[in-house]
């Protein structure tokens, strides 16, 4: 009997993990993508696997699913091969909790209310005594005025962990094929039954587009644009240090940012170590295409908000900033389901910056959907037949010319984006 074939469109984190997914469920997987596996969004990212950034609702349920998936995906990776073992080490697992500091007395009134709401959806969220602030975080500032602990906040190396996500994958049967660009989607009976790249026609039943900041691009071209853009974020790396950072922390404004649908530049300080000592420091938030530039305002309100957190760090030398895209969607909720528009394409994208740690969940109930398995959380809000997902034109990218388009017999056409603009598959 032949097995469903799928093809997964983007070999970052949450393509990898829903192709690890699919593969283990017994479909036969392609993972394709234009450049390398995890070189685009999810190499450029934090690790952070959080459940304190957000408010009750659909996005903190699945959040809740992979931080509980998170360790026993690990442990099957580990388990199943020696490669995966290798893998995992990569991975740099680190439930080591998270803080959120408030420095001003508006803010501690929404930190406890907004940490309250948490507890009553079962989130672990501990108030601390300025005693206890100080014993778990040291360098911190003096000047706060409230602080919580999420004991079940964890990091993650993100390439690392897309690395093993993908080794686990291959090892089930998925085959990677990179250097890929889509060009176009082929259309038979009103379905999705193939996409053009650069390496010719591949054949599938069922599409995934995850394709991360990539996907607005994307879509356009396979025939059913989502509203899904590219919004920049910047992280400085300090020179590693001494023990100095034992959590993540970040200030009571960070769920603000991340909430916010500004197209200017939001900022917030989050601050982290590394297993190699270095300090991450972040975070921005600014919706400008697909411009790679650091911006020194940027990075220089990122460190001014680091410093209020942290003094200490005051004289660091910072080695290296980097940047990179994370998939905006403007009510802030990721997509995962079947496409009504186009049969055979399916979505996962859309996380903005919680991509690595929604991966693994996100992964899971795409593939209940696909089987048509009960869904451990609710899939409604996610669905791509929602205002806020088909209310845009998708991105325009602009790095390359527009492609030729060319005449198909109507029984079998390709859609094309009008601009055929970009860089869509990552």
């Amino acid at each position: 009997m032949d097995r469903t074939r799928v093809a997964v469109l983007g070999a970052g984190i949450i393509g990898a993990a829903c192709a690890r997914e699919l593969a283990l469920a017994g479909l036969d997987v392609t993972l394709l993508d234009r450049g390398g596996a995890g070189a685009a969004t999810t190499s450029h990212g934090e690790g952070n696997v959080l459940v304190s950034d957000k408010g009750p609702g659909p996005e903190l349920r699945l959040a809740q699913l992979s931080r509980r998936l998170w360790p026993e995906v690990l442990a099957a990776v580990a388990e199943r091969s020696r490669a995966g073992r290798r893998a995992v080490e990569a991975a740099e697992w680190h439930p080591k909790g998270g803080i959120v500091v408030a420095t001003t007395d508006a803010g501690a009134r929404g930190l406890t209310e907004f940490s309250a709401a948490q507890r009553s959806t079962g989130v672990r969220a501990e108030e601390l005594t300025a005693d206890a602030l100080r014993t778990a975080e040291p360098f911190v500032t003096a000047a706060h005025t409230a602080a919580v602990h999420y004991p079940e906040d964890a990091q993650v190396q993100p390439a690392g962990a897309a690395a093993a996500l993908l080794t686990d994958a291959c090892a089930a049967g998925a085959a990677l094929r990179t250097g890929e660009e889509v060009l176009a989607g082929v259309v038979r009976g009103g379905r999705l039954t193939g996409v053009r790249t650069r390496g010719g026609l591949l054949e599938a039943d069922l599409f995934v587009d995850a394709a991360g900041p990539w996907s607005g691009v994307l879509s356009a071209r396979l025939g059913a644009p989502v509203a899904v853009a590219p919004r920049r974020g910047d992280v400085l790396v300090t020179t590693p240090l001494p023990p100095t950072v034992f959590h993540k922390v970040y200030d009571a404004d960070y769920v603000g940012a991340v909430g916010s649908s500004e197209e200017e530049l939001q900022t917030a300080a989050v601050v982290e170590s590394t297993a190699a000592g270095s300090v991450l420091i972040g975070s921005s938030r600014r919706r400008a295409g697909f411009d790679d530039r650091l911006r020194p305002e940027a990075l220089s309100a990122v460190a001014a908000k680091a410093l209020r957190l942290f003094p200490s760090l005051a004289g660091v030398p910072v080695m290296r900033a980097y940047g990179g895209f994370r998939p905006y969607v403007p009510d802030h909720l990721p997509i995962i389901g079947a496409d009504p528009r186009l049969p055979g394409l399916w979505h996962a994208t859309g996380h903005e910056g919680a991509g690595i740690g929604l991966s693994v969940g996100t992964a899971r109930l795409l593939r209940q959907l696909v089987l048509g398995e009960p869904t451990g959380v609710g899939s409604h809000a996610f669905r791509v037949d929602r205002p806020a997902v088909l209310a845009a034109p998708a991105p325009r990218q602009q790095e390359q010319p527009a492609a030729s388009r060319r005449q198909e017999p109507q029984e079998a056409h390709e859609a094309q984006d009008p601009q055929e603009q970009g860089q869509e598959e990552r």
